[in-house]
């Protein structure tokens, strides 16, 4: 399975927030382990940067996780074709809908955030984290028999 991960769900795993982390590690591990391709945008990683950076007030450390994201997912940059499509998005948030024309264009299978409700008219299957576990669970199984 290939997903868009989003933001808020990589930052739950690097400031270890509860209840959210737990789920949020999983899916790492999964990534990690080649379970599933996860996918972040180039922008994701700079808001990533920008969130630690105001937190761990350590640019070594900071730099040095983001290294480390470089090496566990597929970073994809965001087109301007991504941009002008979102515009026409029935997805009210402006952001969220470059998210989706971002994962649709490079074959991602589906967004995983906690932010569902502003997701709710995207053409791209959008799943809670928990969902998304549930999902490669699923895969598992029936790839197993």
């Amino acid at each position: 399975m290939k997903a868009l991960i989003d933001t808020c769900v990589i930052v739950d795993i690097l400031q270890k927030r509860d209840p959210f982390y737990a789920a949020a590690m999983e899916i790492l591990l999964a990534v990690s382990n080649k379970k599933c391709t996860g996918i972040l945008t180039a922008k994701s990683i700079t808001d990533i940067y920008y969130i630690l950076r105001r937190s761990i007030h350590n640019e070594q450390e900071v730099r040095k996780l983001v290294r480390v994201l470089f090496t566990l997912f597929e970073v994809v940059d965001t087109f301007s074709i991504d941009c002008e499509l979102a515009l026409s998005s029935t997805i009210k948030d402006y952001e969220d809908a470059i998210m989706v024309e971002t994962g649709s264009r490079v074959g991602a299978e589906c967004v995983v955030t906690r932010n569902l409700k502003d997701y709710k008219l995207s053409a791209l299957p959008v799943l809670s984290p928990d969902q998304f576990l549930e999902q490669m669970r699923k895969a598992e199984e029936s790839d197993s028999f």
